[in-house]
């Protein structure tokens, strides 16, 4: 499968968009699903965890007018994990960068959630909480934020901490 056909799976979207829990609900209507074939070439080299019977993959967004790169964003959903992944290509389709920007992950005790916003000038925000099990109030005071940047470079960059 060709790297062009792999990108037309992810349409453009007009920033600022955030992706929240239930985002991935909304491209997953709208976007077709990647055939086995498009995960296997494309998404399950860029992924560090093995991929089970369970784990499914959404082409969400293209970033656009990025010009001399191409930044795309899919959801993968596992077992107690779910993430938004920022992944960036060259014209050719060799990996550039690409990070983790959003989602929620459980180890059993203590829930995650990060919630990411892509603004137009290529800043991301990420706003994480955190809830302990058993607790039914989040403590917003234990939220921790930081910001990234998509570089014209296609470089996935740390802007605050």
């Amino acid at each position: 499968m060709s790297f062009s056909h792999f990108l037309e799976k992810f349409p453009e979207v007009e920033l600022p968009v955030t992706l929240a829990e239930e985002a991935h609900h909304a491209f997953s209507l709208r976007n077709d699903p990647l055939p086995p074939m498009m995960i296997e070439q494309f998404i399950l080299p860029l992924e560090e965890r093995e991929m089970d019977d369970y784990t499914e993959f959404v082409p969400c967004m293209k970033i656009p007018e990025t010009h001399d790169f191409h930044a795309i964003i899919y959801w993968r959903a596992g077992l107690m994990n779910y993430q938004y992944t920022l992944a960036c290509f060259t014209k050719k389709g060799e990996l550039i960068d690409k990070r983790v920007i959003a989602g929620t992950f459980s180890d059993g005790h203590t829930l995650t959630n990060s919630v990411a916003t892509i603004d137009e000038d290529w800043t991301i925000s990420i706003v994480s909480g955190q809830t302990r099990s058993g607790e039914k109030d989040y403590d917003a005071s234990s939220s921790t934020a930081y910001q990234l940047e998509l570089l014209p470079e296609g470089q996935i960059v740390n802007i605050s901490d």
